[in-house]
């Protein structure tokens, strides 16, 4: 992917990002990879469903790549990983103490502070993430350093394109995953305790005897 050029699109104020780059991917409005981003976010997706409260100046993003361009060793189903972790270490370098927990939600201490979700359309990949950078609801978390939104989205753009193999990904991400254990996930509209899971080479866990992969 290092040479594919990424086609990038920004609104002040959009409805979903998630939204409208899956309708501009289905309509083939856009054809190579692209990027959508928003200052604000009216009508966010969030996972199961739920929709992701979109206060003005955080981060809201989507983005699409074709299946040819991810790496030949990266399970699809934990592509949100990939690319969650990959963002989440860009973080990390800067001085943040942002974690990931399984599978794809970004998290300060105890606190949600953002997710990513993903789904395939036709020969792409769509990957859309939100994050609070600025400003939060009093139950969630907001990054603990701050950052340059633009400056973040071309740094990773620039990290996407090196294509990181699933292995390189996964090293890092399985250390961090022991901070998972004291949490819970969703699994059929239930809270699961992650306390018992185990984290398999491809991204999924084995908890109560089966394997999980995750839903979004």
């Amino acid at each position: 992917m290092k040479n594919e050029k990424f086609r990038i699109i920004h609104f002040e104020s959009i409805d979903s990002t998630h939204k409208y780059l899956l309708n501009a991917v289905k309509n083939a409005e856009i054809a190579t990879s692209a990027l959508v981003y928003a200052d604000e976010q009216t009508n966010g997706v969030g996972s199961r469903g739920n929709s992701w409260i979109g206060e003005k100046g955080n981060l809201f993003l989507s983005f699409c790549v074709d299946l040819k361009h991810l790496p030949k060793d990266l399970p699809l189903q934990s592509v949100s990983i990939y690319f969650a972790y990959i963002l989440k270490d860009i973080l990390a370098r800067k001085g943040s103490k942002i974690w990931l927990k399984w599978p794809n939600d970004f998290y300060i201490d105890d606190k949600k502070a953002g997710g990513v979700i993903t789904l395939k359309s036709g020969d792409k990949i769509i990957c859309s993430i939100g994050l609070n950078i600025t400003v939060a609801p009093e139950e969630f978390g907001k990054l603990d350093i701050c950052v340059d939104k633009d400056k973040l989205i071309k740094e990773f753009i620039k990290k996407i394109k090196k294509n990181f193999s699933w292995k390189q990904v996964f090293s890092k991400y399985k250390i961090e995953f022991q901070k998972a254990k004291k949490f819970y996930f969703h699994l059929d509209d239930e809270l699961v305790s992650l306390k018992e899971a185990t984290l398999n080479q491809d991204g999924s866990i084995t908890i109560n005897n089966k394997i999980v992969f995750s839903s979004r």
